[in-house]
């Protein structure tokens, strides 16, 4: 929690202060009130006026009102300071999962980067909105009050002593308890949002494979195993208003019990009792505040604890000291590239060595799990290679800028992912400032402005949240053309072609190679269709490249190839 602090800049640090100082004058006017209900109380034994009466409770009301205005101040900035900081974490943690390469965002999970965001953030929000209203003021009453409490009488202070003593006691042991639980709190609340985002995403399966009552029950699991841990906290919490009210009510009876005893021998007065009871209440509800600040404080210090860690992880994938800029000559070369991912044991890459020359179309072909994405997820810097280079332009990636090294690739991943908003934002994401004609140029590349034109609203056409109210080939018509609106010197298509249908197909690979002649194209395909006229072709096997050429040379010379070609079409399509 101390180290969220530090988000708070200096314009809030003067406010906290501020606030300070009206909590100090709150305490102050509470503290002095059980005063005048002793001068009250003497000036009436003493039989003075009404009037003088008066003007002592004019005072009461007077330091009750500037009390209630205090609180009201106090209420105003905690919530004020509490909402600003937790503005800010949403944003740091933001920008900070934009900077994640695959790796952490795999390390994370979705599920619990959401939480992270978002349950975690509001519980230290409401955390340190009460902190600031409770737990200064607690500790100062707390000391305010005992020191008055101590200057009334030694006998009673020690009695109420005992009661206090015990009741922190109880609120230790109960603490450390409660502790843990509360660090599996979050945890099983991750948990239960993958679980509701998993069926939410796939609920076509679901329904496709009759699996309601298959998630039903899983949920059911997540959400019992939450539900349990919840009870069991607050039962115990459950605890403490019982235990609170029995030590507040036992005070006030063994108050009036050895005070009356007192009184009698005449060693204290009725009034300085009544004073004594006040400010022991004022004790007790200041313990009552810190007692809510441990009912919450534990969850928010699990919550900030995984905030840091999120704010804390360093990106694998950085930009260097000093960025070399590319030249124009749109190469890609692989020099002895093996990669495997973070804890892996094997390699899913291994010596891969390659290069695509510009205006070349390289494709990459192989079997399910045979490393093809992960090749070309290398180029863009999604993962960074465990051996060897991936140079562009002569220039290894890794000590190029991100931002300059994508903003010179095109890419289409194998999902066709589009945003919510329109056609035309979504065409123009990675261009701010698209024209109208190269939008629908980019369009017609792609292939997508048949469908676009159909639809009344055209290119200001509603897209809903990942394109689900368009078709899958739409989709990934739309992607391409996303891509081809950056003017790249470079298209990674990463199984882009699977969604559209042969003649789509076709036509987006001719469309391109006449509106981006000099552009590279590294295709990811399990068509061989898509793939035949492709410059060079590169085979992968269990991550080995088992073959590179032509489709012509590959017939001949790689037998994997020629299987996979053999399984698609027939000799005559084959021309063998």
């Amino acid at each position: 929690m101390i180290r969220l602090l530090k988000k708070l800049t200096a314009t809030d640090w003067l406010i906290l202060c501020f606030l300070v100082g009206v909590v100090v004058a709150q305490v102050y006017f509470d503290v002095t009130l059980p005063d005048y209900t002793l001068e009250i109380g003497i000036k009436m034994q003493a039989g003075e006026s009404t009037g003088s009466i008066l003007s002592t409770g004019g005072m009461m009301i007077l330091y009750a009102t500037g009390s209630m205005a205090c609180s009201i101040i106090v209420g105003y900035l905690a919530s004020y300071l509490a909402s600003k900081l937790s503005k800010r974490l949403r944003g740091d943690i933001f920008s900070k999962v934009l900077s994640f390469s695959m790796e952490e965002t795999n390390r994370f999970s979705t599920p619990s980067l959401i939480t992270r965001s978002t349950n975690d953030i509001q519980q230290v929000q409401m955390t340190v909105m009460l902190f600031l209203r409770m737990a200064i003021a607690a500790p100062i009453t707390a000391v305010w009050a005992i020191i008055k409490i101590n200057t009334s009488n030694g006998e009673l202070t020690l009695v109420s002593g005992l009661w206090i003593a015990g009741l922190i006691i109880f609120l230790v042991a109960l603490f450390l308890i409660v502790l843990p639980k509360f660090k599996r709190i979050q945890k099983l609340t991750d948990k239960l949002n993958g679980v509701t985002r998993e069926n939410l995403t796939g609920l076509r399966v679901v329904k496709a494979y009759n699996a309601d009552v298959y998630q039903e029950n899983k949920f059911e699991k997540a959400n019992k195993d939450i539900s349990k841990t919840n009870l069991f906290i607050n039962r115990m919490m459950g605890l403490m208003l019982p235990i609170f009210l029995l030590v507040m009510n036992g005070i006030s009876l063994t108050i009036y019990w050895f005070g009356a005893s007192l009184v009698n021998k005449g060693s204290l007065d009725y009034w300085t009792m009544q004073k004594f009871i006040q400010l022991v209440m004022q004790v007790l509800m200041a313990f009552m505040m810190l007692t809510m600040m441990f009912i919450i404080v534990p969850r928010a210090a699990v919550s900030a604890k995984r905030i840091n860690e999120v704010l804390n992880t360093k990106p694998t994938v950085k930009d260097p000291a000093n960025g070399i800029e590319f030249s124009q000559k749109s190469i890609v070369e692989f020099k002895n590239v093996s990669f495997k991912y973070p804890g892996a044991e094997g390699y899913v890459l291994k010596n891969i060595s390659f290069s695509a020359n510009a205006g070349e179309t390289v494709a990459i072909i192989g079997s399910t799990g045979s490393g093809k994405s992960t090749l070309i997820n290398l180029v863009p810097r999604f993962y960074d290679a465990t051996e060897g280079e991936v140079l562009i332009n002569g220039v290894n990636v890794k000590d190029v800028n991100q931002k300059e090294l994508r903003g010179k690739i095109g890419y289409v991943p194998q999902k066709g992912m589009l945003f919510s908003g329109d056609i035309k934002s979504n065409i123009a994401y990675g261009n701010e400032n698209l024209s109208e004609e190269k939008m629908v140029a980019a369009a017609e590349t792609a292939m997508a402005a048949n469908f676009i034109n159909r639809k009344e609203e055209k290119y200001l056409s509603p897209i809903a949240q990942g394109g689900k109210n368009i078709s899958g080939g739409q989709r990934q018509r739309l992607s391409i053309a996303r891509a081809i609106a950056i003017d790249p010197e470079f298209l990674i298509f990463d199984d882009s072609f699977s969604a559209l249908d042969y003649k789509t197909d076709r036509g987006v690979r001719k469309n391109l190679k006449k509106h981006a002649k000099n552009v590279t194209n590294l295709i990811v395909a399990q068509r061989i269709g898509t793939i035949m006229d492709a410059d060079k072709i590169i085979v992968l096997e269990r991550g080995n490249m088992v073959g590179y050429g032509t489709h012509k040379e590959l017939l001949e010379t790689c037998d994997v190839y020629r299987e996979i070609a053999l399984s698609q079409l027939s000799k005559e399509e084959l021309g063998i």
